[in-house]
């Protein structure tokens, strides 16, 4: 990655350091995860302790964006100067404390400026370890970006798994909160232990504060933007949907957001596979099928099971998008990485637009009509698929031989 790597070919690694690295860089990948699933379940718990109405969650819950936004560039600069094991280590210690943030926020006001802080760790974490996961892909000369976003999500099913046992048992959020942050927070400073410890040369420039992806790649943003929207809504909302539309506790409620992590970490770790006999287009289509009919059970609910079904089929569907959507964008144009950058930046800052957009959207009108518009956002994936239908390099091309091969449409 630019401003951290080393040029190809130089001080070569030996094997069990490479294996060492994805091992630390795939726990990292699982520790970012538990915070994100950890937080999502407690959301009904902060709605109600700041005595905020959906909309006004709606709102606070697009600061996390904003916060994102703002601090996402920072993070190539960040790992510039410090070297990418050192930025990572301290930007990863600052995404696991923040989770106790929201909880302590007596009302809205306070709420706002926490998720605001809350989401510009979560960005500047996010792209450091993606940084380090391509790199170490590329050493090892074999695909585990997939495999990686497979260990986020186990990190969220992890995460939420003990969110919904501290739900239903309704211990305090705050305790909850501020103990996971601890555990996580020590268990993130010994994996970023092993991690590649990559650092700039001295003729090296800072990289640029934002770069604009090329219009090759834009078309490819906008199906991660449908995946990403749809697994913010999923991993914010299913709970409170639960909840408030199907009258359930608030264990079973959070469980709900432990079924849409479960999909989703299943269908990521078996990915390669699939993606390798079917190809990007058929498997994004089949997951754009699945998603559609899983927002339609949803909306057409009538007893909790029925609902954590339908948020169950959504995870499968969308689940391998954003990975193949990576993929297709490194092979786009003549570069990679600025192409993925650009995609990276819609997609995720989708995820945390989707939860804001669904509270405005429901306090204007209601839930299931907002989960119509992640519905009809799924059957985008169905209509878009063909787009992931980009040619490999040749072996003499710059790509490197991760990228992929031929997909099939």
């Amino acid at each position: 990655m630019a401003g951290i790597g080393v040029p190809d070919g130089a001080n070569p690694l030996p094997h069990t350091e490479l294996r060492r690295a994805r091992r630390s860089v795939a726990a990292v990948f699982l520790i970012h995860g538990s915070v994100t699933g950890n937080f999502a379940t407690r959301i009904p718990w902060i709605q109600d302790h700041t005595a905020i109405s959906p909309g006004q969650l709606g709102l606070a819950l697009a600061f996390p964006a904003i916060g994102a936004s703002l601090a996402m560039p920072l993070a190539g600069r960040i790992s510039h100067r410090f070297g990418a094991r050192t930025a990572l280590r301290g930007l990863l210690a600052l995404w696991t404390l923040s989770l106790v943030l929201p909880a302590l926020s007596p009302g809205l006001y306070a709420l706002i400026p926490a998720l605001l802080m809350y989401g510009a760790a979560s960005g500047t974490s996010d792209v450091a370890m993606n940084a380090l996961g391509v790199e170490t892909e590329d050493r090892l000369g074999k695909p585990i970006m997939s495999g990686l976003h497979g260990m986020w999500s186990a990190g969220a099913l992890l995460g939420s798994a003990a969110g919904t046992v501290a739900a239903h048992a309704g211990w305090d959020a705050r305790l909850h909160l501020a103990g996971a942050a601890l555990v996580l927070t020590l268990l993130g400073a010994l994996a970023c232990r092993g991690v590649l410890d990559l650092r700039s040369t001295p003729e090296e420039h800072p990289p640029p504060r934002f770069a604009l992806p090329p219009r090759s790649a834009l078309i490819l943003g906008a199906i991660g933007f449908c995946a990403v929207f749809a697994e913010g809504a999923g991993l914010d909302w299913s709970a409170v949907y639960l909840r408030d539309e199907l009258g359930t506790d608030a264990g079973l409620a959070a469980a709900s957001t432990t079924a849409f992590a479960c999909t989703m970490t299943i269908a990521r770790l078996a990915g390669d596979k699939v993606v390798a006999r079917f190809g990007a287009v058929r498997t994004v289509r089949a997951g754009g099928l699945l998603a559609t009919a899983g927002g339609l059970l949803i909306v057409a609910a009538r007893h909790p099971a029925m609902a954590m079904g339908g948020f169950g089929l959504m995870g499968l569907g969308i689940a391998v998008v954003v990975p193949l959507a990576f993929a297709a964008a490194a092979r786009s144009g003549p570069a990679p990485s600025q192409a993925i950058a650009g995609v990276a930046t819609i997609t995720y800052t989708s995820g945390l637009i989707a939860p804001s957009a669904i509270g405005g959207l429901t306090q204007a009108t209601s839930l299931p009509v907002s989960f119509m518009l992640v519905t009809t956002l799924a059957c985008g994936l169905v209509v878009g698929a063909r787009v992931l239908a980009v040619p490999s390099r040749t072996a003499s091309g710059s790509a490197p031989a991760v990228a992929g091969e031929l997909e099939r449409s």
